[in-house]
């Protein structure tokens, strides 16, 4: 059985690009489930897929995440990893469908689990915002701030993997250099400057359409919005990108990881043990070596 996928909610949670990639397991808040079935359903998982990587974004009430954690510590186990992302909602979605689409390739649950952190430096996650007053995830100074009371002003942001923000007319946002599919959370605000400029300006390849998430005006500080995130949708590029990084082993828990960190117990490798990552993975759609 492929390692199992879970998330905080339905959202995150988005259309597969094919027919193999498996949906996610949804972990409810505790005002939704109590306990004892949070519990039950957790059991179920590790017993039917061995492993659970849990993605959640920061942005969730503290209560939600106590919750993952207690269910983790009362029973006790190992396989269990929980990922905090600091990705905007939809970006959050973009990496959980691609770890589901990685959970069905030949890669142990370390690996799935720890390619989350590789994964999230290639989404390109930003938005299109009427104000940034309350935008609290980007560096905004204070002559943007006083832009933002300007009637009809409007905003391009990028918040991973490079912060960025311009005031639309007035600059360009800086794109992947890699060929990349984007998705677009539209919401109730009509307006086709990510699909009409920002997607040819990055030469995207394609543009998915999909419903906002319901905690994306909360993270960009206004309902009034449009977020999109660009990344990369073929799994064999994918597959190519975490194949690329030397594996390791974790010693703490000793599971098989990539990258300087466990992906379970959170462990960092040792200093003699830390690979040296490459300036980039990815030169003109063509992975390259990320660690020796």
């Amino acid at each position: 059985m492929p390692t199992a996928i879970a998330v905080t909610s339905p959202d995150l949670v988005l259309p597969p690009t094919d027919h193999q990639t498996p949906t996610a397991a949804l972990l409810p808040p505790p005002d939704v489930q109590p306990l004892d079935a949070a519990l039950a359903d957790m059991q179920v998982l590790v017993e039917q897929h061995g492993y659970v990587v849990v993605l959640y974004p920061a942005s969730i009430p503290a209560a939600h995440e106590r919750r993952l954690y207690t269910v983790r510590s009362l029973m006790e186990s190992d396989r269990i990893a929980l990922l905090r992302l600091d990705l905007p909602p939809l970006g959050v979605a973009v990496l959980v469908r691609q770890l589901r689409q990685l959970s069905i390739c030949d890669f142990s649950a370390g690996i799935v689990a720890s390619a989350a952190r590789l994964l999230s430096h290639y989404i390109y996650a930003g938005a299109l915002l009427t104000t940034v007053t309350k935008l609290d995830r980007v560096p905004v100074s204070l002559k943007t701030h006083a832009k933002s009371w300007v009637p009809g002003a409007q905003f391009g942001v990028v918040a991973t993997p490079t912060p960025q923000l311009i005031k639309i007319g007035a600059g360009e946002l800086a794109g992947p250099d890699f060929g990349t599919q984007m998705i677009v959370g539209k919401g109730q605000w009509p307006s086709d400057w990510v699909t009409e400029t920002l997607a040819p300006a990055w030469r995207v390849q394609g543009i998915q359409e999909t419903a906002l998430p319901a905690d994306s005006p909360r993270w960009w500080g206004t309902p009034k919005m449009i977020e999109f995130s660009a990344f990369l949708p073929d799994i064999s590029i994918l597959y190519q990108l975490v194949s690329s990084v030397r594996r390791e082993k974790c010693c703490w828990c000793g599971i098989e990881l990539i990258g300087d960190r466990c992906g379970f117990c959170s462990a960092p490798l040792a200093p003699h043990e830390a690979p040296t990552r490459a300036a980039g993975a990815l030169s003109h759609g063509t992975p390259m070596r990320h660690g020796t």
